[in-house]
């Protein structure tokens, strides 16, 4: 799949203490060492990473670590008010890229909007996919129609194996550049998901004999 832009990244900035010339990525100001706000960069850019599905959970950890201990609090208390709450903007925007990153729901909608396509998950969109829809009515019958945890973790077990199997159909998907087909998985991995979230709430209504 080409990978689009994912902001500036490599565009010059202006630090705004020196007016040094800055990259949209960088944290600091190489010249004065001040503080950057963040720029509009997404996931990838902000963290350093190559548009890609497939990522290296490890290397997402490492990165994000490094870089919010360079924004600590505890390193900003002699700084300006102006300097410490563009730190804890940065060390927000930094949250956000992780979160993304770590999590193969929004980083697949990421890369569906690097490609221009419009994201399947929004909060309106529903199931489109005639298979899917019929599965997921089944599937939620059954989860209604269950008494015991047995039948719960059944279903449950189920949901899980699904996921996993979304999440290795969208990496072969990204790799090939099959972006429809990308953009299906992301519904159906949405599903199971939801569906996930469903059965931990009926697995508590069983355990505490509200089923």
């Amino acid at each position: 799949m080409t990978e689009a832009a994912g902001g500036d990244s490599g565009a010059p900035h202006a630090c705004w203490s020196c007016h040094g010339p800055i990259t949209a990525a960088a944290l600091f100001c190489h010249v004065c060492g001040a503080v950057q706000p963040p720029r509009p960069l997404d996931a990838f850019a902000r963290l350093g990473f190559p548009g890609r599905f497939e990522v290296d959970a490890a290397e997402i950890d490492k990165r994000y670590r490094g870089l919010q201990q360079r924004l600590h609090p505890d390193r900003f208390t002699k700084r300006s008010p102006r300097e410490r709450a563009i730190a804890e903007s940065q060390a927000m925007s930094l949250n956000d890229a992780y979160e993304t990153l770590k999590d193969p729901l929004k980083r697949a909608a990421l890369l569906l909007e690097r490609a221009g396509r419009s994201s399947p998950i929004g909060e309106n969109r529903t199931i489109q996919d005639p298979a899917l829809l019929m599965e997921a009515m089944e599937v939620r019958e059954a989860l209604a129609a269950a008494t015991d945890l047995a039948a719960v973790e059944a279903i449950g077990k189920r949901a899980a194996a699904e996921d996993r199997r979304c999440i290795e159909a969208l990496g072969a998907a990204f790799g090939a550049g099959e972006l429809d087909k990308a953009s299906r998985q992301l519904t159906a991995l949405k599903y199971w998901r939801k569906l996930a979230e469903e059965i931990r709430g009926r697995r508590a209504a069983i355990a505490h004999g509200a089923g």
